[in-house]
């Protein structure tokens, strides 16, 4: 009877040995191949089993084993593994890496981003917009020359008005257009796409400062106007400043006389540190605010949030003037003669030359 207790005994302890050691098993096949947290990317084609999921994940050194893999996802009865492109840890476990394929991916290998930077201008965004993706800069210079496609957005947008629609503009949505960076699913995207885009995100930095706008004195096409020119005009830091001597220039009807109107008006790009020829300042267009008093027909780019609010929210100042020297810094005069004092102590300085 003894004798039976021992072998049942060691029986036992067998028995506990191999459970325990087929779970340790069983659960270091199913720990992380890796402690470096590098990315693994993959792909899950649709109608793929589970099989081949195990197949995958082994080939790009996931999982240890696609047998212990595939057991573990029979014991836990896992049938809900989604296909897909996934961005997976090295150091994830295979149970992390069930749930992460059962919750999906949405990462998208064929995505693209652009990047429209503030100041650029309508003739930049379509040369931007034909290097990234499948449209040629003609099909998007042709859209904005739709009429019905403008009347759709006067009728979408609040901000929008036939303002958009005047002949003597170069180019209908200049400066409607908010700058930043986008994403879109691939190379095909629309130019509509692409532009609705922009337009939402001008409705949502618009929206924020609205009812201050429409208790002011400038439409929102003129707000655009005044925010582009003090996106060329100058940096961030002096937008405020900047905004303020062109507001004083109008309230006493005094031609704001920008460099940066006077090169958007016969098709050149506009150095921030130049000065506009004689050629240029003489040009007779609707642009040139050296020969036309007020702000120009429309915008000569796409304005930062910033510059907008500037262009809204002046500094109060009594500055009439403004200069840059050759190092980007901008000084502010209330008077010509303190403006032209200033520049000929920065041209014995070398500091001021064109």
């Amino acid at each position: 009877m003894k004798r039976l207790s021992n072998i049942a005994l060691s029986i036992l302890i067998i028995t506990v040995i191999v459970v325990v050691g087929c779970c340790l098993f069983y659960n270091y096949q199913l720990s992380p191949v890796s402690d470096s947290s590098d990315i693994v990317e993959i792909e899950i084609p649709t109608n793929t089993t589970t099989k081949g999921v195990a197949s995958i994940l082994k080939e790009n050194h996931l999982i240890r084993d696609e047998r212990m893999f595939l057991l573990y996802v029979k014991i836990m009865n896992i049938s809900d593994m989604k296909a897909g492109y996934y961005d997976i840890p090295s150091n994830l476990s295979a149970k992390e890496i069930v749930s992460l394929l059962q919750e999906g991916s949405t990462k998208n290998p064929n995505e693209i981003t652009i990047t429209f930077r503030e100041g650029i201008n309508i003739n930049n965004l379509a040369t931007i917009i034909s290097e990234n993706t499948t449209n040629t800069y003609e099909s998007v210079i042709a859209l904005l020359e739709d009429e019905s496609y403008l009347d759709e957005l006067i009728q979408k947008y609040w901000f929008i008005d036939s303002s958009i629609k005047d002949d003597r503009l170069y180019y209908s949505l200049e400066g409607y257009l908010f700058p930043d960076t986008y994403y879109f699913t691939d190379k095909d995207v629309t130019t509509k796409e692409i532009l609705t885009k922009m337009l939402d995100q001008m409705d949502k930095i618009l929206s924020k400062y609205r009812e201050v706008i429409e208790s002011g004195d400038y439409t929102v096409h003129q707000i655009l106007t005044l925010a582009s020119i003090i996106e060329k005009e100058g940096k961030t830091d002096d937008f405020t400043t900047i905004s303020s001597v062109f507001h004083n220039r109008m309230q006493i009807n005094m031609p704001l006389q920008s460099c940066a109107t006077a090169y958007y008006g016969v098709g050149l790009e506009f150095n921030e540190l130049g000065i506009a020829t004689n050629e240029v300042i003489t040009a007779q267009n609707d642009y040139n605010t050296y020969q036309n008093n007020g702000l120009p027909i429309g915008p000569i780019a796409l304005p930062s949030e910033n510059a907008i609010v500037a262009a809204i929210q002046p500094k109060d100042t009594n500055y009439l003037y403004f200069l840059s020297d050759n190092q980007g810094v901008t000084y502010f005069f209330a008077t010509l003669s303190e403006h032209q004092s200033k520049q000929q102590e920065l041209i014995a300085a070398g500091k001021w030359y064109r």
